[in-house]
């Protein structure tokens, strides 16, 4: 049975590079240790990459979404804020939450009965 080596076109010589217009006159660079999926969905290209020093990386159409090492900050400052200022947030709906890291915050909340994710990507 034979492997075939995973590549991107972001990752060169062992660095992930992120860079385009959005950032005129910067970029973003990470250690690579392995590519672990890459998958050009219907909708996007998708990365996901173990890192010398952020963890696992997640990265869609070239841009960093979400790194092991700071994910907490965004998905616990979206969520937390909403659920307590509600006085009985029962259901939950999370839209576009694909990396599942809103939803894991989510339920953390006794009072939530149910919480659903929703994401028009099945990648």
């Amino acid at each position: 049975m034979s492997s075939t080596k995973l590549t991107h076109p972001n990752i060169s010589n062992g660095w992930f590079r992120e860079s385009g217009a959005m950032w005129p006159g910067q970029s973003m660079n990470i250690e690579v240790n392995q590519i672990l999926h890459v998958e050009k969905s219907k909708f996007q290209d998708v990365l996901v990459f173990e890192s010398k020093t952020y963890g696992n990386v997640l990265v869609l159409d070239g841009v960093i979404q979400v790194t092991e090492r700071d994910e907490f900050s965004y998905q616990e400052m979206i969520t937390h804020p909403a659920l307590f200022s509600h006085p009985h947030p029962e259901r939950v709906l999370v839209i576009g939450g694909g990396d599942g890291g809103v939803l894991r915050e989510v339920i953390k909340h006794p009072q939530v009965k149910e919480a659903v994710l929703c994401d028009i990507d099945e990648a």
